[in-house]
């Protein structure tokens, strides 16, 4: 009577998979919970582009919600011809590709090691290296030691205290010990090589999905973060593209809107203006998003196998 029912709830398609044939409410009502899910991550987006191409009329009317209203492209052309958020973007790209090359070199020297157990005192690195992932000094202290520094108002401020992380490093090293095995490098040893050549001859290039996830990490998690550019960085020409972002659209009032184009005529209102400039700095990466999606999936899977 089982064997009877699988039959019947069950097609086999050409390839020798199965097809579900029967469709309940359970998997009427998770399907529409999704969809509402996705509708209020796609909606907004889809109204601010639709608010950044319309007339100004039309978006102070409150008549524009899903599809522009009189397409007007003057917010872009004051957003390129002004230059600020042009230089603030390319600055951005500047600084996250930096900051994920030294974050990935980082994070490789200190999941190599600790993943090998011929490595002495092991378990006692990996405690040390893990303690900046539940403590941190706080702002004030980081503060008065960026300064003593001499890193204030400068890029490396953004860059060189948080290219190592915790979490990246403890993916990477379960990485190395589930997927790269001790007799591949005990093999390499007896042919001569040392732990520089092992590493960049075979561990680096057997490591490629692991290492393009983190450098996805990294440089998602820099272009989105704006809080040290805000407590450590003072001068125009060094603030990244999510921070001017935020301040434009934390300012509400039309006088500090018009900031951002000083030197040109403003044709557009503050509204249209703050909605073109969200959608200039979210386009590029929602452009690339969906083509690396896999390695975050792909990431997180790895960081859930205990090393």
């Amino acid at each position: 009577m089982a064997k009877n029912k699988t039959i019947k709830d069950f097609d086999t398609v050409n390839d020798g998979s199965h097809a579900i044939r029967k469709f309940s409410v359970g998997d009427f009502l998770i399907i529409l919970i999704l969809v509402i899910l996705c509708l209020t991550c796609i909606l907004p987006f889809v109204h601010l582009a639709a608010k950044s191409v319309s007339s100004n009329t039309a978006v102070m009317q409150k008549s524009v919600v899903l599809w522009p209203k009189g397409w007007s492209f003057d917010a872009y052309n004051t957003i390129f011809q002004d230059g600020t958020l042009v230089h603030s973007f390319l600055y951005s790209v500047k600084v996250v590709l930096i900051f994920t090359a030294m974050g990935m070199v980082t994070c490789t020297c200190a999941a190599y090691p600790l993943s090998k157990k011929r490595l002495k005192g092991r378990a006692f690195f990996t405690f040390l290296l893990m303690i900046p992932m539940y403590f941190n000094a706080g702002l004030i202290p980081s503060y008065l030691l960026y300064k003593d520094l001499g890193l204030l108002n400068s890029m490396w401020v953004l860059i060189l205290p948080l290219i190592y992380s915790s979490y990246n490093m403890l993916i990477m090293k379960n990485y190395f010990r589930s997927t790269i095995p001790d007799t591949l490098e005990e093999a390499a040893f007896l042919d001569g090589a040392n732990n520089f050549q092992i590493l960049f001859k075979i561990v680096l290039p057997l490591s490629m999905p692991i290492i393009a996830t983190l450098s996805l990490f990294y440089a998602v998690g820099r272009w989105n973060a704006y809080a040290d550019n805000k407590y450590y960085i003072t001068r125009e020409g060094l603030k990244m593209i999510q921070y001017k972002l935020y301040q434009l659209v934390a300012s509400a009032t039309e006088a500090q809107t018009t900031t951002l184009s000083e030197a040109i005529e403003v044709t557009s209102t503050p509204e249209v203006l703050q909605a073109a400039c969200i959608m200039f700095a979210t386009i590029p990466i929602i452009c690339i998003y969906p083509f690396l999606q896999k390695y975050f999936v792909k990431g997180v899977m790895v960081g859930a196998v205990k090393g």
